[in-house]
């Protein structure tokens, strides 16, 4: 049997905000935009909050690598897209992670055999002028010098030339041992004067760079999101048919939280793969779930554990979920009634759930 709702749906652009009292202290550098992601309980803490209140699209066009570095740069947080191979998503995941640990791993590996010709081109290619050069090529592989963009003029000198012949030799390198921490390691560099420092194992295998960048970067970005490693934090997005096989290489590639992709969230398939987690992974892994457009979806999915809600359906301007499907809702109408729904759930449980809308506004339709 169908249900109307009665009045109308509507959009953000229906609507404008009226403006309260400001007084002397209401500056932005007294704001706050800190935002739980995941919920909790009266009197606890959440055990994730954004810096800033934004999350991207679970989207292939959207959220890559790039965006994942970028969101949690300024404090808010990327869920890596789901529309691929487990085994890319996993990857995808750990650059993520790679680049904010303080110990990079180089994409810009030489061998001393390598000419400056071949330099110039994997500097071009990746954008990375400080290139170690290992004995085999790969950045585990055992430490033989390392070339910076003052080892070389390409102006001047033979395109030819080997790496061999103008890089700096190991006996000449400043390293870090395995033991090393980030802020010893950032020390070495401050008090030596260098821009990176090579950390190396027992073998001299070279296991990873440490940059005086990243530490500059970390200063001029305070509100950066990171994890109790100082590594970048981010999410993943995953579905109801593989997630049995999903998760597991997702929390070893170092996943933050995850979060269920469908343009439809009320669903059984979302709560099998709910309890499927909770039954693997107990609390310590937070996934979200949705999407959902009015009260009833928010408290199934939230009585199933779900630790946020997507709000939104076909409110996308490239979305077709609403012509393919005839289902959604205007998104403002949409997030008042989950809102509702949500503090009410708080008022009865204790339990606060943060609700996540989908980025529609102007470009909604009712």
């Amino acid at each position: 049997m169908a249900t109307f709702f009665p009045g109308e749906s509507h959009t953000f652009s229906e609507y404008l905000l009226v403006p309260g009292y400001s007084s002397s202290q209401c500056i932005p550098n007294n704001v706050s935009l800190k935002t739980p992601l995941t919920r909790f309980k009266r009197g606890e803490k959440p055990a994730i909050t954004l810096n800033i209140p934004m999350v991207s699209a679970i989207m292939q066009s959207v959220s890559g690598v790039d965006m994942g570095v970028a969101l949690a740069t300024e404090g808010g947080l990327s869920f890596i897209y789901g529309s691929q191979a487990p085994e890319s998503e996993a990857a995808m995941v750990k650059a993520v992670k790679d680049h904010k640990a303080g110990f990079v791993q180089s994409d810009s590996t030489l061998t001393p055999d390598m000419t400056m010709e071949q330099v110039i081109e994997l500097k071009e290619k990746t954008g990375h002028s400080t290139m170690p050069v290992t004995d085999d090529g790969t950045p585990k592989g055992k430490l033989l010098g390392i070339v910076t963009s003052r080892d070389y003029r390409p102006s001047r000198d033979d395109h030819q030339k080997k790496v061999s012949e103008f890089m700096t030799p190991r006996e000449q390198l400043i390293v870090g041992d395995k033991n090393i921490s980030l802020k010893v390691a950032n020390d070495v560099i401050w008090d030596n004067k260098l821009n990176a420092l090579p950390i190396v194992d027992d073998n001299d295998h070279l296991m990873g760079i440490v940059f005086r960048k990243d530490y500059d970067s970390h200063k001029t970005n305070p509100n950066e999101l990171l994890d109790g490693d100082k590594r970048y934090m981010v999410g993943a997005g995953i579905n109801t048919r593989d997630y049995a096989e999903r998760v597991p290489l997702l929390i070893e590639a170092g996943a933050d939280v995850l979060c269920i992709d469908s343009s439809e969230g009320f669903s059984e398939w979302q709560k099998r793969t709910i309890e499927w987690i909770r039954a693997n992974y107990g609390e310590d892994v937070k996934v979200g779930a949705g999407n959902v457009v009015d009260a009833e979806g928010f408290r199934f999915l939230a009585d199933c554990g779900a630790d946020f809600i997507k709000v939104g359906i076909g409110g996308g301007s490239i979305c077709i979920t609403r012509e393919t499907k005839g289902i959604g809702r205007g998104q403002a109408t949409a997030l008042i009634d989950v809102c509702r729904a949500r503090d009410e759930y708080y008022e009865e449980t204790g339990v606060y759930v943060p609700c996540a809308p989908t980025a529609a506004s102007s470009t909604t339709t009712t």
